[in-house]
């Protein structure tokens, strides 16, 4: 613990309570995590992302503590978004979701809007316009969004926890210190993958094997046979962070800081991965119909909805298909026709929320399939479905008759 944090005069006023009890509160926590953390002192953010947004998750107690800090009349200073909702915020009623679940899901929306947070509500908000800038100081919350901001991108951001974004938020400010200093971003260990990656799903399999390995370690990717064009690193770092808290990963030839001298530590194990069937296996639950599939966690890119669009076309499904995404996405896709095409076929496409963090157990569902591992990962336990793993193909069949095909 660090007691000689040093604050600039700005922030001394706002610990003081000049700038209103709202902003003292969150410097307080600013402060206390850092010191915590043996900070030095603080750094300004550029961007927020918040999470803790599905009612879900929150319940009356989490409401009532925005609603609180919102009437203290703390606002953000900085440009910052929202994670998920437990529901779509227009279509609500049409999916399934209770009017008191959606009256009170609102609610937390409207207390974050009070607070100056814009509701994008997904956890990509670097497809809808926010995208940061190497070396740019963040203070982002949602697992995926942390690790394809600090990897892909080359910001710099442990991940926060919903309170401690909100503050940053307020306060314009995090404590530096984990990922915001240089020091912390060697690799920790070296992944040799000499088996092919070449689907969204065996990325999501060597996420979930990686992470189980390194834990919350920062690995270092060197590939035999990488092909950029056929999955995102959204979707390994998403496994990753799921299954073993990894919020920062390098891939040599492709990530920004891989290039960089000395990005990997003295002594960085060696983890060799020739094989990636135990992730799948591990992925995969019990064998039964599906009832639900859904694709897009983090949320689906224009790109992933008009391959979904494609592979629709001239079929109707047989379960439930919803594909997750952001509204600004959604709006996007709704232009370019990709909706309706898709709705023809008998699929949604649901924004705002993802399966993860809504009360999917409430609608009746048993049996969910997905192309995401963090999904995969998730489901279980945070809404007691069953879950089959695999293919954006093998997903989109299932949905048309109800059945898990393996290949």
């Amino acid at each position: 613990m660090n007691a000689t944090l040093r604050l600039t005069a700005e922030e001394k006023s706002m610990l003081a309570g000049k700038a209103g009890p709202g902003v003292q509160k969150a410097i307080e926590i600013v402060v206390a995590l850092g010191k915590i953390y043996g900070a030095k002192d603080l750094v300004p953010v550029d961007s927020v992302q918040v999470s803790g947004v599905s009612y879900k998750n929150l319940g009356d107690a989490g409401l009532q503590f925005l609603e609180e800090w919102a009437a203290q009349g703390a606002r953000a200073r900085v440009p910052a978004t929202l994670n998920p909702a437990g529901m779509d915020l227009t279509a609500w009623r049409e999916l399934g979701f209770s009017e008191d679940f959606a009256r009170r899901q609102d609610a937390v929306i409207a207390a974050y809007i009070t607070l100056g947070i814009r509701p994008t509500c997904t956890c990509t908000p670097y497809l809808v316009g926010y995208t940061p800038g190497f070396g740019q100081h963040l203070a982002w919350a949602e697992s995926s969004a942390v690790s394809y901001a600090n990897s892909v991108l080359g910001a710099r951001t442990n991940r926060e926890g919903g309170p401690s974004a909100l503050a940053a938020a307020i306060t314009g400010r995090t404590a530096r210190y984990g990922f915001h200093l240089d020091g912390n971003r060697q690799a920790t260990a070296i992944i040799d993958v000499r088996c092919p990656v070449g689907s969204e799903a065996a990325a999501g399999a060597l996420g979930y094997l990686v992470g189980q390995q390194v834990k919350n370690g920062i690995p270092y990717f060197r590939f035999r046979d990488l092909d950029p064009e056929t999955w995102d690193l959204n979707t390994l770092g998403a496994a990753m962070a799921a299954s073993g808290s990894v919020a920062l990963y390098h891939v040599e030839g492709v990530t920004p800081e891989a290039g960089i001298g000395g990005m990997i530590a003295p002594g960085a194990r060696v983890l060799v991965v020739d094989d990636l069937s135990p992730g799948y296996t591990a992925l995969n639950g019990p064998e039964e119909d599906v009832d639900l599939v859904s694709l897009g966690c983090p949320h689906a890119s224009l790109a992933e909805l008009a391959a979904s669009a494609d592979y629709l076309d001239g079929r109707r499904v047989k379960a439930k298909l919803w594909l997750t995404t952001a509204r600004a996405t959604r709006d996007a896709a709704e232009a370019a026709g990709l909706v309706a095409r898709i709705e023809a076929a008998g699929g949604r496409v649901v924004a705002d929320t993802c399966m993860v963090v809504a009360p999917v157990a409430d609608l009746g569902f048993r049996t969910l399939a997905t192309n995401s591992a963090k999904m995969a990962i998730y489901t279980p336990s945070h809404s007691g479905l069953s879950v089959r793993f695999g293919t954006m193909e093998q997903c989109l069949e299932a949905a048309f008759t109800g059945k898990w095909a393996v290949p």
